[in-house]
């Protein structure tokens, strides 16, 4: 199903300049690390290949405007060691994905570990001798020779793949000792400034659910003596030491621990601790310490925008980035603390890397050009818009105009739903690859909608838990109050809406199909449709029994009354049901339960499986034909 199909389907329809090809050439940007000394910075590009058999993102480390790892295996999580002459990262060039170094002023890269299972995040010493990483004790070559010889059966819930703390010196034979071990899962570590101690987070398990139980423990190198640090009914994370060594922070969540979370950074100084002021959005992300030990760099979401602050120990935090257009986001902190790596980007300019120093706060200098050779973007305007909703809340969205866009005429509009729920539509890119082409859309005389509204992130704690026990109740009336306001704008026709979302956005898109017929198509991707199937089936089935206060058994009533499967009959709305059949998140038998009903209703429906996948489409051909049929179903029934 190609593009070319569409070609004057309808009216609208002009050249083509934006189509999902083009945004299959977009490059994502990452990881960007300025070295410890500020002067030169390193970031990931990844782009698609879809050659022949091959469907695939392929990462890779560049170093300002060259590329520093090559190859047909992904080199990501780039760091700089110490003195600023090697780069490292993780790469699978064996059996498993080790740690590897490169020399930034030319050589080959070399393994760093060895490790028979693939390594999941490291750090290097401050002394640039050892490097500390994660990794499970099961093998790659194990788990394969079972899968070989058909004995890959498992127990649920038993024998959980807990990755451990190791620890290999940088020369000499590199033997691995492992360093922390036990019932428990690590996650992230942190080196004290010394080079005694590493601080690590721990879970009961890799599983989804077990970040709630989040604890944050500290070893001694020597001798492998291991404390609690925070081990509370709380989940504590991301351990950050100060440069000089007097204290360790780190988030905490409030009691009892909520999915739609309330964080505050906490200080811990010998065997004291304090709070510092809540935060804006209270879902702080530590980035690390200025060089003086004085402040603390954190990140977090402002309505539309992602920021950069700065905490001092006492007294309120300060912005250190905010862009005027668009957003930062993927923030990283150098190793002296002295300055950060951005991600920078807008919704009519594509992503690159920035750098700045921290302190200061002056203006990101832009050091990649990963997407300079894409062709023009088309004159698309977005706006950032505001109304009141039903009971007076105010509610913002981003109202992406038709390219060509003439005041007095109105035209089609979709209503794209974010996840979640405590997801957030930001001033992201609109023509890169993924799951809706909006560019192209707009492009082509479609107006488009993306609305946050109560339980979206980075409005404040009290919005974003505003949906608790009432999914598809206010914040269905937010989305339709934001429909009405733009048809009351003149921009919208109230005869050619659609609706499409994906996740908590595909559950919002089956329930509104079952309260209301105003729509002429629907998309439903990766959608909960069943609250209360959905609840024993996923991988998290502890989340929606802290949005609905309680289990199947215990609130059946509720369960029930917020599904979309609980109102399907008399759905007429024509609907695309799109789902990953390795989704364990939201599980495939979500869209079948929907897909079914519709059918047997007689409801005009098409669901599409795409195989591999899990709860977001990763295979870049996948990613095609999910433009390419989002594209095809719209225009089928927004023509009129």
């Amino acid at each position: 199903m190609r593009l070319a199909v569409l070609a004057g389907v309808v009216g609208m329809l002009g050249a083509q300049v934006w189509d999902p090809a083009v945004a299959m050439r977009v490059r994502g940007v990452g990881s960007v690390v300025p070295s410890p000394d500020g002067t030169r910075v390193v970031y990931t590009e990844t782009w698609a290949v879809m050659e022949a058999e091959k469907s695939e993102q392929l990462t890779h480390v560049f170093l300002g405007d060259r590329q520093l790892t090559r190859g047909e295996k992904p080199a990501t999580a780039p760091q700089w060691s110490p003195e600023g002459r090697w780069v490292l990262f993780l790469s699978k060039r064996g059996e498993a994905q080790n740690v590897w170094r490169i020399p930034v002023d030319g050589g080959e890269a070399e393994p760093v570990t060895e490790s028979k299972s693939d390594v999941a995040a490291f750090r290097v010493s401050p002394d640039g001798k050892q490097v500390a990483y994660l990794a499970a004790d099961a093998t790659a070559a194990e788990k394969e020779k079972a899968k070989k010889e058909k004995r890959d059966f498992r127990v649920v819930d038993a024998d959980p793949e807990n990755q451990r703390l190791w620890l290999v010196a940088w020369a000499g034979k590199r033997e691995a000792r492992k360093l922390v071990a036990g019932d428990f899962h690590i996650t992230k570590l942190a080196w004290a400034p010394d080079g005694t101690r590493i601080a690590y987070e721990r879970q009961p398990t890799p599983r989804a659910d077990d970040w709630t139980k989040l604890d944050i423990w500290e070893v001694t190198v020597a001798d492998g003596t291991t404390r609690a640090v925070a081990a509370t009914a709380a989940s504590e994370s991301g351990p950050a030491y100060s440069p000089d060594g007097r204290h360790l922070a780190y988030v905490r969540t409030a009691t009892p621990v909520r999915w739609a979370k309330q964080e505050r950074i906490v200080l811990r100084t010998g065997t004291s601790e304090r709070e510092l002021p809540a935060t804006y959005d209270e879902q702080p992300v530590l980035l690390g310490w200025s060089a003086d030990s004085r402040r603390i760099y954190f990140a977090e979401g402002k309505g539309m925008k992602r920021l950069v602050y700065a905490a001092p120990l006492d007294g309120p935090a300060t912005v250190v980035a905010e862009p005027r257009e668009g957003t930062y986001s993927a923030a990283e902190l150098n190793a002296t603390g002295t300055h950060l790596g951005l991600v920078g980007q807008a919704p009519d300019r594509p992503p690159e890397a920035y750098v700045m120093e921290a302190r200061s706060g002056t203006a990101p200098v832009q050091v990649s050009r990963a997407n300079a050779d894409l062709p023009k973007f088309p004159a698309i305007a977005t706006k950032t818009i505001r109304w009141k909703s039903k009971d007076g809340l105010d509610i913002e969205g981003l109202l992406t105009y038709p390219a060509g866009y003439q005041a007095g005429r109105r035209y089609p509009m979709i209503l794209n739903i974010h996840g979640g729920p405590a997801g957030v539509f930001a001033e992201t890119f609109l023509g890169g690859p993924g799951v809706y082409p909006l560019a192209t859309l707009a492009e082509r005389g479609v107006a488009i909608l993306r609305v946050n509204p109560r339980g979206s992130s980075s409005y404040g704690r009290q919005f974003r838990q505003a949906n608790y026990g009432d999914w598809g109740g206010k914040d269905y009336e937010d989305l339709m109050a934001g429909v009405d306001h733009v048809i009351g704008l003149g921009v919208a026709d109230p005869d050619r809406l659609a609706v499409m979302g994906w996740s908590y956005g595909g559950f919002m898109t089956s329930w509104i199909v079952t309260q209301t017929k105003r729509f002429k198509a629907a998309a439903v991707g990766a959608g909960v449709t069943n609250l209360f199937s959905f609840t024993g089936t996923a991988d998290i089935p502890g989340f929606l029994p802290d949005y609905f206060s309680g289990e199947t058994w215990q609130n059946l009533e509720g369960y029930l009354k917020h599904s979309a499967m609980y109102y399907v009959k008399g759905v007429a709305t024509p609907t695309l049901v799109l789902h990953g059949e390795a989704d364990v998140r939201v599980p495939i038998s979500q869209g079948y339960e929907f897909y079914n009903a519709l059918k047997r209703q007689g409801v005009t429906t098409q669901m599409v499986v795409y195989p591999r996948t899990p709860h977001g489409p990763r295979e870049p051909k996948f990613q095609l034909d999910l433009m390419e049929r989002h594209l095809a179903w719209m225009f089928r029934y927004l023509r009129n």
